[in-house]
């Protein structure tokens, strides 16, 4: 009995270094990004996005928990514009504008606290196509040993990104409705 004992015990051991040393050669930086069109010029678009409080209308991870607690902070939109949020389903953290192009760019950083520590960055890229406008969510950042191992068994780009389709879905809907702005 001790004999089989030692042996699982053993091979339990193995698979662990496995992993581990797996884990070790996986990339260091991810990167996760959604595009869709929208009907709709980058002038009407670009205020639902630079507007923190408007792009908590349809900001999917805003959506997970109507429970969730927020602070806005500093301008009200455009650099400095700040969020800071504590959700049971979406985490802990605080979402900043720190660079904006009107109407084409705007770069958001993500600290995250809850449920892991993650310093991201956040670019919405707004192309225009004709009469439409293509819009781009990307994020990227490190990731640290921990979340390489946890990213082996969780496939966080089609995750978080079915996230990104969805809010994208979402922020289509709001600007194919909302009137053009005063010119």
């Amino acid at each position: 009995m001790l004999k089989i004992v030692i042996i699982g015990g053993a091979a339990v051991v193995v698979i662990v270094a496995a992993v581990l040393a797996y884990a070790a050669t996986r990339p260091d930086r991810f990167q996760i990004r959604r595009s869709t069109t929208i009907r709709a010029s980058a002038d009407r678009i670009f205020p639902l996005i630079n507007d923190l409080r408007a792009f908590n209308s349809w900001n999917p991870f805003e959506k997970k928990d109507p429970n969730g607690k927020g602070t806005y902070s500093g301008p009200p939109s455009g650099t400095g514009a700040g969020y800071a949020f504590d959700s049971a389903k979406a985490g802990t953290g605080r979402l900043e504008i720190v660079d904006v192009a009107a109407p084409s760019r705007v770069t958001m950083r993500l600290t995250m606290v809850k449920p892991m520590n993650a310093d991201n960055r956040v670019d919405f890229t707004l192309e225009r196509q004709g009469d439409t406008t293509r819009v781009t969510w990307a994020m990227d950042g490190q990731v640290p040993f921990i979340g390489k191992v946890f990213h082996m068994f969780c496939d966080v780009d089609r995750m978080v990104g079915s996230d990104f389709e969805a809010g994208l879905a979402d922020l289509k809907t709001v600007a194919e409705k909302s009137p053009s702005p005063a010119t």
